[in-house]
């Protein structure tokens, strides 16, 4: 019974060791293989975060822009205006190049509205242009 048990051990042994041979040099090829996934993966994630950036720094200059436009002494032009400094100081000219301001009548009140369409990062900063839009309104100040 224990010369059985040796002969199994031996056995599984050669046969562990046969299945091995063919593995030399597989830890290279591996180690690329995963690093590239990782590596392309950690990019996308950085690009993701790089557009979801620019989409609310542009949003955030348009609704700027849009109370700036929305005070009683001030122009719609003064609010695109602003809009477009914003996004340029903060994102680039690129983004700031299609700024439209209009005044509406949002929910039953008068109010302005500001268009901002620019470009949705996709490599870097680098996008197909009008790609992404955003709209921001601020109810109009009246001195009634």
């Amino acid at each position: 019974m224990g010369d059985t048990r040796v002969r199994r051990a031996k056995g599984l042994r050669a046969r562990l060791a046969a299945a091995h041979e063919g593995e030399d040099g597989s830890s290279p090829v591996e180690f690329v293989l995963v690093g590239t996934l990782l590596t392309v993966l950690t990019l996308a994630v950085l690009q993701l975060g790089l557009a979801v950036y620019v989409r609310n720094v542009v949003h955030d200059a348009a609704v700027e822009g849009a109370y700036h436009a929305a005070l009683a002494d001030t122009s719609l032009d003064e609010g695109a205006r602003r809009t477009r400094d914003i996004v340029t100081r903060t994102v680039g000219a690129q983004y700031s190049a299609d700024v439209s301001v209009r005044e509406t009548t949002a929910l039953g009140h008068p109010s302005v509205e500001v268009r901002v369409s620019a470009a949705l990062p996709l490599i870097g900063l680098l996008g197909s242009p009008r790609t992404m839009e955003v709209t921001a309104h601020a109810p109009v100040e009246s001195l009634d």
